[in-house]
C-alpha cells in the first residue's frame, strides 16, 4: 500500500521525503542521500511495464499502483500529481492508497521557487504558470519520457484536489510550520505515519533530532552544493544546472515581490490564506 507524499511543485515535498528517509531508512536518524531513491517519484517508467506515450499517462496509473499492492509492503511514493479522475482513470484508489502527507506553502513564495526552477524571466509568467488550470509537467520534451507526467493543475485546484477527498487518512503540513517549529511538525508526521503502519513503537527522539538536524535545508543545501544530489534539472535556455535548494526558509514574498504583485496574488489567494492562515 502506498503513502503519498503529495504537493504542488516547489512546496517542501523534497525536505518531508529527505526527513522520512532519515528517520525510516538510515541508521540513527542520520541522512544518508544515496538512500534518497528509496522514497521514488510517481509517476515514472520503472513503475509502468509498457512505454508510455504522450498524453496517455492515465492509463497507466490502475495497473501500476496494483503491482505496488500486491507486493504488500508499506510504499512512500512523491508526487506533485493532482487527485483528480482523467478520462475515467483515478490516479489513486482507497484499495492502494494506506494515507496521504500532503504539504503546502504560501503561494506567495512558491512563485519565487517556481520562477527559479523553470527558468522563467518574470514574476507574471510564473503566476501565469501557477494559474493554469491545465497545467501538466513532462519531463525535459528531449528525453521523451512521458511516463513521468504529472498533472499537476493550478496552485489551487491541486491543494483542493487531495484535501477535498474524504476517502484517505491525511495529514497536512505547512512548509512555513516546518521552518518555524521542526520538532513539533515532524514529531506529528512520525505520528501518524506510525499509526497508518501500525507502529506500536513510540518516537525515538534521538533518532528524531538526527533527522531534523541532517536534513534541514542548510544541509541539503550543503549536499547539493558539493555536488551529491542528483535530481537537479537544467535550464533549456543554456543548459546550465539550475539550483534545486535555492533560497529556502529566506524566500519571503515581502521581500522578492514588488507592490503590484502582492496586491495581485493577495486578491486572487485571499480565500486562500485565509483557509491555510497565512498573513496577509
Amino acid at each position: 500500500m502506498i503513502i503519498w507524499i503529495a504537493s504542488y511543485p516547489k512546496s517542501g515535498n523534497t525536505w518531508i521525503r529527505s526527513f522520512l528517509t532519515a528517520y525510516y531508512f538510515c541508521e540513527n536518524g542520520i541522512f544518508d542521500i544515496n538512500k534518497l531513491n528509496l522514497i521514488e517519484d510517481y509517476p515514472n517508467k520503472q513503475f509502468f511495464k509498457e512505454k508510455v506515450k504522450q498524453g496517455e499517462i492515465h492509463k497507466h496509473w490502475e495497473t501500476s499502483q496494483k503491482d505496488i499492492r500486491d507486493q504488500k509492503k508499506v510504499k512512500f511514493l512523491k508526487t506533485h500529481n493532482s487527485l483528480i479522475t482523467a478520462f475515467g482513470n483515478d490516479f489513486t484508489k482507497p484499495e492502494y492508497t494506506l494515507g496521504v502527507i500532503y504539504v503546502i506553502r504560501d503561494p506567495r513564495n512558491v512563485i519565487t521557487s517556481v520562477k527559479n526552477h523553470n527558468d522563467l524571466d518574470s514574476y507574471d509568467e510564473a503566476l501565469k504558470f501557477m494559474q493554469d488550470e491545465n497545467k501538466v509537467l513532462e519531463d525535459y520534451p528531449h528525453l521523451k519520457n512521458y511516463a513521468k507526467t504529472n498533472i499537476v493543475n493550478s496552485w489551487r485546484i491541486n491543494y483542493r484536489s487531495w484535501l477535498s477527498n474524504k476517502s484517505f487518512r491525511r495529514i497536512t503540513i505547512r512548509y512555513e510550520d516546518m521552518v518555524k517549529n521542526p520538532t513539533q511538525t515532524f514529531e506529528k508526521l512520525v505520528v501518524f505515519v506510525n499509526t497508518l503502519m501500525r507502529f506500536d513503537n513510540k518516537i525515538d527522539q534521538k533518532k528524531l533530532n538526527n533527522a531534523i538536524d541532517t536534513t534541514n535545508f542548510k544541509s541539503l543545501q550543503n549536499i547539493e552544493n558539493a555536488g551529491k544530489f542528483g535530481e537537479n534539472v537544467y535550464s533549456l535556455k543554456d543548459n546550465r544546472k539550475i539550483k534545486f535548494f535555492y533560497q529556502g526558509p529566506e524566500n519571503d514574498w515581502k521581500k522578492n515581490l514588488d507592490e503590484n504583485m502582492i496586491k495581485k496574488m493577495n486578491e486572487y489567494y485571499r480565500n486562500d490564506l485565509k483557509f491555510f492562515q497565512y498573513e496577509n
